[in-house]
This record gives C-alpha cells, sequence and structure tokens, in this order.
C-alpha cells in the first residue's frame, strides 16, 4: 500500500506542481487588483463628495457580507447566461462562457478590493495631519502629495493588514475548486480520489499551503522591516 501511494504521489507530481503555480497565478493578479481596487475604494470613502463616499462604503460593506463562495458560483454560471441573453437581446448569435481562471482572479479580486478598501482607508487614516497639511503648504500636486507623503506614511501601518490579507486569499483559492478549475486543491483532490491516497495526498496538499504562507509571511515581514526604517524600533509587548 505504501508502494502504491508513493508511485501514485510521483505519478501526481507534476500535475500538482502544476496546480500550485495556477494557484500562485491566480493569487498574484486577484491581489494586485485588489490592491488598485482598494486604493481606488479608500480614495472614494475619504472623498468629500457624499455619493461618492456611499458607493465606496455599500461597495465594501455589500461585498464583505456575501460568501465568495457564492459569489465564484453566480458569477461562473449565471454570470455566462446573463452574458448569453445580453449578446441574443443584441441580435448576435453565440455563447458566452466565462472560464474559471477569469471566474478565479475576477471574484477574489472584487472581494479583495473590499478589505483592501477598509486596510487602506485606515492606513491613511492614521497619518499624521501635519504631515498632509505640510504637502498642503508647500504646494504639491494631488500626485505628488500621494506617492510622496501618502503612500510612503501609510505603507508601515497598512502592511500587516495588507499581509494578512494575502494569506487569506492563497487558502480562498481553493474555492475554485467548486467549478472545476484545475487549481491545486481541485488536483489534489482528483489524485486522492484516482489513488484512494486520501491522506497522502491532502496532507501533501497542507505541506504545500503552508510553504506558500511561511514564504509570504517572510517576505512581508522583511518588507516590513524595509518600510520602516529609520522609525524608531517598537518594543515588544
Amino acid at each position: 500500500m505504501n508502494t502504491v501511494s508513493q508511485e501514485g504521489l510521483l505519478d501526481w507530481a507534476g500535475p500538482i506542481l502544476q496546480g500550485a503555480l495556477t494557484t500562485l497565478e491566480i493569487a498574484v493578479l486577484a491581489y494586485a487588483i485588489g490592491l488598485v481596487l482598494g486604493l481606488i475604494g479608500a480614495s472614494a470613502r475619504l472623498s468629500p463628495w457624499a455619493p461618492l463616499r456611499g458607493l465606496a462604503t455599500a461597495y465594501s460593506t455589500a461585498v464583505r457580507a456575501v460568501p465568495e463562495l457564492l459569489l465564484i458560483i453566480l458569477l461562473y454560471y449565471a454570470g455566462s447566461q446573463a452574458l448569453t441573453a445580453l449578446i441574443h437581446a443584441m441580435g448576435l448569435p453565440g455563447q458566452v462562457a466565462i472560464n474559471g481562471f477569469v471566474t478565479a482572479v475576477g471574484v477574489l479580486a472584487f472581494v479583495q478590493g473590499a478589505y483592501m478598501t477598509e486596510v487602506l482607508r485606515g492606513a491613511i487614516l492614521a497619518i499624521p495631519k501635519g504631515q498632509l497639511e505640510a504637502a498642503d503648504a508647500f504646494g504639491f500636486s494631488t500626485w505628488s502629495r500621494f506617492h510622496r507623503i501618502v503612500i510612503p506614511a501609510m505603507l508601515p501601518n497598512a502592511l500587516p493588514g495588507m499581509s494578512n490579507l494575502w494569506l487569506i486569499l492563497i487558502k480562498d483559492t481553493a474555492l475554485i475548486s467548486v467549478i472545476g478549475f484545475s487549481e491545486l486543491f481541485f488536483t489534489i483532490q482528483q489524485a486522492a480520489a484516482s489513488t484512494r491516497a486520501h491522506f497522502l495526498f491532502y496532507a501533501a496538499a497542507g505541506a504545500i499551503y503552508l510553504l506558500m504562507t511561511l514564504t509570504s509571511t517572510a517576505l512581508f515581514a522583511r518588507l516590513e522591516r524595509y518600510v520602516r526604517r529609520g522609525q524608531p524600533a517598537q518594543e515588544e509587548a
């Protein structure tokens, strides 16, 4: 039995590695898009224009209240049907099918954007007002003020939350397995079902996810030390 399990693991090593790489591709793209959405959402939440604040608040509140799994199923199945109905209404032939990769990146990025909005909003609010007032006094343009003052000042406060969102995102990629897309967890399910070595393959999946999260934690810790360079060292509790 052990020999069969070892042979099965070797046979599935290639597909599992490819699934892990696909998982990382999904996570990186979703995180990058979510970061952009978060910056836009945080700016809108802090806007002096009330309708824009309301729209951003509705986005972050509603998306955080709905399970990611439901959004994945809605986009993959209902989204394809809605787009097909739309092109038929326009008198065009054919059908639209949203593939698993687009669904994964789209939904996870949309959800990440909602959470990132709140993380970045809190980090911006933590910036001492004197720094922003000094930038205005020196006549900084909006863009110069943003990338010279706001981003460097908010990053030390935002990075812990951004790190947590990245770790959660890596684990949330497993939800894509419900639509049959071959990321890491779906590949592991196939391997376990075909070899009946369930413990072996699910333990391997846990080890791979653990490796991803530990590596990510180390990278974010190093990045946080970099952006906090020159600041007084924080005393441990």
